[in-house]
C-alpha cells in the first residue's frame, strides 16, 4: 500500500465546510461576475477593472451565502440521490 500524503496547508479537516464554501464562493462569483458585468456593459477596456469592483462585493456575499444554504443543499441532495444498497 502507498502512504498518502499530506499535501494541504494544515488546516484541521473540521474545516471542511468552510474552506469549500470559500474557494466555491470565490470561483463561482469570479465566473458569475465576469459574464454579468459583459452582459449589462459590455467588454470595454475598463472590463476588468469593472469585473474586480463588482467582484469585491459579490465574493464577500457569494461566501456568506454558500455557508448559510449548505445545510438546506445537503439536505435537498441527500432526499434527491439513491442510497446504495
Amino acid at each position: 500500500m502507498s502512504k498518502q500524503s499530506n499535501t494541504g496547508f494544515g488546516i484541521p479537516a473540521r474545516f471542511t465546510p468552510i474552506v469549500f464554501s470559500f474557494y466555491m464562493a470565490l470561483l463561482m462569483s469570479l465566473f458569475m461576475c465576469f459574464v454579468i458585468v459583459a452582459i449589462n456593459s459590455g467588454l470595454s477596456g475598463d472590463y476588468l477593472a469593472r469585473v474586480l469592483h463588482t467582484w469585491q462585493i459579490a465574493m464577500p456575499t457569494a461566501f456568506f451565502v454558500v455557508l448559510t444554504v449548505r445545510p438546506l443543499v445537503m439536505k435537498l441532495v441527500a432526499l434527491t440521490v439513491r442510497r446504495p444498497t
